[in-house]
């Protein structure tokens, strides 16, 4: 039950019958208008800004349309207690308390799809995320995104969406012969003692490039390593085939698997690089041209030069990308245009791809070029994801993957867990920094937000458990003639906003709305708990280790909303703490 989707539609229809008897002129979509919260201030439970919509185009003020429509609404709906009139215009709207007993009911009838949004649109997405090079272990900046796509990932499809995840492999150029070379220089360390060049900056010094070449050679004995250009060709495969399956292994730690693993070596492979070049100069998006110095590198050094060029300056970018370098090889760029027309070949309706915050300006091109290939600019969202500060003893944690000495995403979990990994990464909007303090995640106390809410949680089951009951099976009751005290129908009405709270987060591709909302929640039940340390009347078990049914069902609807949220964030609900 979404009531601010119930209201809406109820008050839509009171401006239709006004419409259909001349006394209201309405525009062409009634798109504007929306019933919200109101702010704490206001004793009220729903807001609507109706009268302010409609005002000019009935030539009244919006307080005059206010107090006409606020009228029809209270006498359409006895359950309304009262209905005022808000400055600058708002109608605020306050439930008499039989609302709420009626509102818990109908949601444990339908505990299961409440918060799903059955009325819109279900469309098939393909998320992309992560997509880090294939050179290594994932470490603590691919994390945050990786939780970013994976969430926004389980929010759509708890609302009844297609989802397809999807992680691109960047098996191809300069950044994979130098990665290969560094395994084969410790293979070569390991069957012929050579010392592995640190001096050479091109490659990768790391560790963990050890236990690749003894997994390489463990499984390829009959393989000769004396020359390099012989098997590089093999050893390329091989090596990130190690890359992969080490970097999967720390998606799995996270919770996370993907659907899909697209290799850009393939595409280029399968010639599409050429095939999305031959589309975009058939449309005259292509030309042969000359581009100036990137933004900070010296003009001295720039060497203009004749090259193939994408119109992105044609789309809103800031200017025309190369497709081709000055060797006659593709640029990333290409390689990534070809991988976007791969996707909107495959008929999806969105394409959602998570960045991180090096990215950023690599938006508008991406976004130009899809724009292009499919004549359409809502077909690619871009979210990106911002850095996170590593803070330790009160002091930060630097990491540099080039050099081998960064954190990586096994380490983070060592130190402090899966769960609150995933829920504090996601404690902030991802277009802001975070900072990930490792006291405070370990913290017992209100200052913890995955403590506070698991708490929610294993206090509620905590009661269950005292009755003997199982928190997990479905409650009957067949008398839902209940009286709520003041307390408890503020905890309702927070719950109410659960539906409102996913589809928002759906919309806007924002899932640290879960656990600001799962937080406010827990707060809320945490503060009602404490009552009944002074006043046994508020204690959930009386006296003779009994329960009413009114509370029974209370704590189990709190129960379903926070395990339902919790299970989209992929975090755990334990039953004690």
């Amino acid at each position: 039950m979404n009531i601010f989707e119930k209201y809406l539609d109820k008050i839509k229809k009171i401006l239709l019958d006004f419409s259909k008897k001349g006394d209201l002129i309405l525009p062409n979509t009634l798109n504007g208008i929306t019933v919200e919260i109101p702010p704490s201030k206001f004793d009220s439970d729903i807001s609507t800004n109706v009268a302010m919509v409609l005002s000019k185009i009935n030539k009244k003020t919006p307080t005059e349309l206010a107090s006409i429509l606020s009228e029809e609404i209270k006498k359409k709906d006895e359950l309304i207690d009262q209905v005022s009139v808000i400055q600058p215009g708002f109608i605020n709207i306050k439930f008499k308390p039989i609302f709420w007993t009626n509102f818990i009911k109908e949601i444990n009838l339908n505990y299961k799809t409440f918060g799903i949004n059955n009325k819109e649109d279900k469309k098939n997405y393909l998320i992309e995320f992560v997509s880090a090079n294939p050179t290594g272990p994932l470490h603590v900046g691919h994390c945050r995104g990786a939780i970013l796509g994976d969430v926004i990932s389980n929010v759509l499809l708890f609302n009844k969406h297609k989802v397809t995840k999807e992680y691109y492999v960047n098996d191809y150029g300069n950044q994979i012969i130098n990665f290969t070379k560094s395994v084969y220089f410790r293979i070569r360390e390991l069957c012929f003692n050579e010392p592995f060049p640190n001096d050479n900056e091109d490659l990768y010094p790391g560790d963990y490039l050890i236990d690749f070449a003894k997994n390489i050679l463990d499984s390829n004995k009959q393989l000769d390593f004396t020359d390099f250009d012989k098997i590089s060709e093999t050893l390329t495969v091989l090596s990130i085939n190690e890359a992969l399956k080490l970097i999967k292994k720390n998606l799995l730690s996270l919770g996370i698997n993907h659907d899909n693993f697209i290799s850009e070596k393939k595409l280029v492979a399968n010639q599409e690089v050429e095939k999305v070049i031959d589309i975009l100069k058939k449309n005259k998006f292509v030309y042969k041209g000359k581009i100036k110095a990137p933004a900070g590198e010296e003009n001295s050094e720039w060497v203009e030069r004749e090259q193939l060029l994408f119109k992105s300056t044609d789309f809103g970018d800031d200017k025309d990308r190369s497709l081709q370098k000055s060797d006659g090889t593709w640029t990333y760029f290409a390689s990534d245009v070809a991988y976007h027309k791969n996707k909107i070949d495959r008929k999806y309706d969105k394409l959602i791809n998570i960045l991180g915050s090096d990215h950023a300006g690599y938006i508008k091109r991406i976004s130009s070029s899809v724009e292009a290939l499919s004549n359409s600019k809502e077909r690619l969202i871009c979210k990106v994801s911002q850095l996170v500060k590593l803070i330790k003893d009160k002091k930060p944690f630097k990491m540099s993957k080039r050099k081998g000495d960064y954190i990586t995403v096994d380490d983070l979990i060592n130190e402090v867990g899966k769960d609150a990994t995933r829920f504090i990464m996601l404690n902030r909007s991802s277009d802001v920094e975070l900072d990930f303090d490792f006291d405070n995640v370990i913290e017992k106390s209100k200052d913890n937000p995955l403590y506070y809410v698991q708490y929610c949680y294993a206090r509620i089951s905590s009661v269950f458990k005292h009755l003997g009951k199982d928190l997990n099976s479905e409650i009957e009751i067949n008398n839902f003639d209940f009286q709520y005290s003041i307390d408890e129908i503020n905890i309702l009405k927070k719950i109410s906003e659960w539906p409102k709270c996913i589809e928002t987060s759906c919309n806007k591709l924002e899932p640290h709305r879960l656990p600001t909302y799962l937080y406010e929640l827990a707060s809320l039940f945490h503060s009602y708990w404490n009552l009944g340390k002074d006043n046994p009347e508020k204690r959930f078990i009386n006296d003779q280790k009994k329960i009413s049914d009114e509370k029974l069902i209370f704590l189990k609807t709190i129960s379903n909303v926070i395990k339902s949220g919790m299970n989209i964030v992929g975090v755990s609900t334990p039953e004690k703490m």
